[in-house]
């Protein structure tokens, strides 16, 4: 008896299959997983992972090289988009699960775990355009109740126990005031409280095993608009336990920014503090916590590439080493593990055009620093 569980077997042939997929450079610096590094300390560690075609050139398990870095760092997956409305509801009437099918698929059969994300993209700028024009008739509570309540019906009794955690309402509160956002639903229902308790109530009676999770981009740097969402995040998670909303957990997208060229332990010093408060205040609340979206948007550090890595490396690992001293912190997804199929260049790119460096690995599948201060704050956590 070798004592390998069936992901470490899982593992240990995709690092093989990714060394001969990476060429040498790969061959030379193969690290060591990282979900295996935390899950000595009672943690999980995942990603996010789009579909593909066979032979796809995207961050997905049809893409081989991509696929065996899954294997090797990764005991979860999300899926970037594929879940959401715009992808699975192309008509009120009318679902297509088949891309989310396919990643669960593949998932389940490499033995690792699936978080659905989302049941609910709260921004209207998110809506399919069916949705936003949608006719909600002469009793609009009792037809959004009904629109709403018989998608998450529909998804959790269609992927069962295959999901165990969701991503319920997604990014509810108005960064720039602190509100609930307006929008064609919530005004439907007649408040956005409404709405949200609904979307929760309905999760929990069809997914009783699953963690039920809010999720928001809330930032740890400072700023008045970052300042202004955390006290709505607060107040929105104050209400659901007045009301016993069922939320288990405040998932932390922490698509973390190094705002300046300054001294990383300088940009920390700002940032801790008052993120601490916020941390303590969840948590202070019976909170669990999740890190469901991890980057590092790089686009104001030096061109210099060794710096820069230097820099997204030493910022990403006291961001993680703050988060993981909290207990009720157990997951943490990257939002992509290769820089080259990562979101940011494209949605907030450098102003030299050059690619962000913000995954564990650069654009030729090679580990960077970042991949080892991820397991260094992961594998030095307290145990959970």
């Amino acid at each position: 008896m070798t004592g390998l569980t069936r992901r470490g077997i899982l593992a240990a042939g995709a690092a093989g299959a990714a060394l001969k997929i990476g060429g040498p450079a790969l061959a030379q610096a193969a690290p060591a997983g990282i979900d295996a590094v935390a899950q000595r300390k009672g943690l999980r560690f995942g990603s996010a992972v789009a579909w593909g075609a066979p032979g796809a050139d995207r961050g997905s398990f049809a893409n081989p090289a991509y696929a065996a870095i899954l294997e090797r760092d990764c005991g979860l997956v999300v899926p970037e988009n594929e879940l959401k409305w715009q992808w699975t509801r192309p008509a009120a009437d009318r679902y297509d699960f088949d891309h989310f099918d396919q990643i669960v698929a593949e998932a389940v059969k490499r033995g690792m775990g699936v978080r659905g994300h989302t049941l609910f993209w709260a921004p209207e700028k998110w809506f399919p355009k069916w949705l936003v024009g949608y006719d909600f008739g002469s009793q609009p509570a009792k037809a959004a109740e009904t629109l709403l309540a018989s998608h998450v019906r529909t998804v959790c009794r269609r992927y069962g126990t295959k999901i165990h955690s969701y991503d319920v309402v997604n990014e509810a509160v108005e960064p720039e005031t602190g509100a609930l956002r307006d929008t064609v639903v919530t005004r439907a229902f007649g408040s956005g409280e409404a709405m949200l308790d609904l979307m929760f109530h309905t999760a929990r009676a069809e997914a009783p095993h699953a963690e039920l999770v809010y999720n928001d981009y809330m930032s740890w740097e400072r700023g008045t608009e970052d300042e202004t969402h955390i006290k709505g995040v607060l107040g929105m998670l104050e209400g659901f336990r007045k009301r016993g909303t069922p939320v288990d957990t405040l998932g932390i997208q922490s698509h973390i920014r190094l705002l300046k060229d300054a001294p990383v332990a300088e940009i920390v010093r700002e940032s801790s503090g008052p993120w601490r408060a916020f941390i303590d205040a969840v948590v202070g609340m019976g909170y669990k916590l999740a890190i469901t979206e991890f980057d590092v948007n790089d686009k104001k550090a030096p061109t210099d590439i060794a710096v820069r890595d230097r820099m997204v490396a030493d910022y990403a690992g006291a961001y993680l080493e703050l988060m993981a001293s909290y207990p009720q912190l157990r997951e943490v997804l990257a939002w992509g593990m290769v820089d080259k199929y990562s979101w940011l260049t494209g949605f907030d790119p450098r102003a030299d055009k050059q690619m962000i460096r913000g995954c564990p690995y650069d654009a030729e599948f090679r580990p960077k620093p970042l991949h080892a201060a991820i397991a260094k704050a992961l594998g030095e956590a307290p145990r959970r």
